[in-house]
């Protein structure tokens, strides 16, 4: 039996569906998907802490000094600004800092909750793993920065085309 030319044997199938999900990189719309994600999940605390303020202005951790009022408005404000900006791509790697300083205090009031108690015995339905989970998150996008699908992308663009500069200067956004 003779095989027509247009039919594909199966091992060249494999190589070829291998090399199309595991050769090709979609690093862009991954960063955008994580700033996307992030800042959702981010935002969703603020968006709760604005809808129950008046039953969590005395209850929140006063921080830094700060009333536990006025650490409640300064948690929602981060949470809701600096999560827009990192959805957006616009300034990501500076709007990035204080969420990454106020989860660094937060991990730090969730451990300081859990005396006698090991940080390595909570279980996973337990907060104190939130925190972290973000840290990780924001330190990864601090690093790899927004992509190329974002705000910052097309402003270093723009500016880089204004000033008879080559794209060349963009290399790894």
């Amino acid at each position: 039996m003779t095989r027509h030319p247009s039919m594909k044997s199966p091992a060249k199938l494999i190589k070829k569906l291998y090399i199309r999900t595991s050769g090709y990189s979609y690093t862009n719309l991954g960063r955008l998907f994580l700033r996307l994600f992030v800042g959702i999940m981010l935002m969703q605390f603020g968006v709760r802490q604005i809808i129950s303020y008046d039953t969590m202005a005395d209850s929140f951790p006063a921080v830094l000094g700060l009333s536990s009022s006025s650490s409640l408005i300064t948690m929602t404000l981060i949470e809701t600004i600096c999560s827009f900006f990192i959805m957006a791509g616009f300034l990501t790697r500076l709007m990035i800092i204080p969420p990454f300083i106020a989860l660094c205090i937060a991990e730090y009031y969730v451990l300081h909750d859990l005396v006698g108690q090991a940080a390595y015995t909570l279980s996973w339905q337990q907060q104190g793993y939130l925190p972290i989970m973000f840290l990780g998150i924001y330190f990864f996008l601090l690093l790899v920065g927004p992509g190329k699908i974002s705000v910052d992308y097309f402003l270093s663009l723009h500016f880089i085309h204004t000033g008879n500069r080559s794209e060349s200067e963009l290399e790894e956004v």
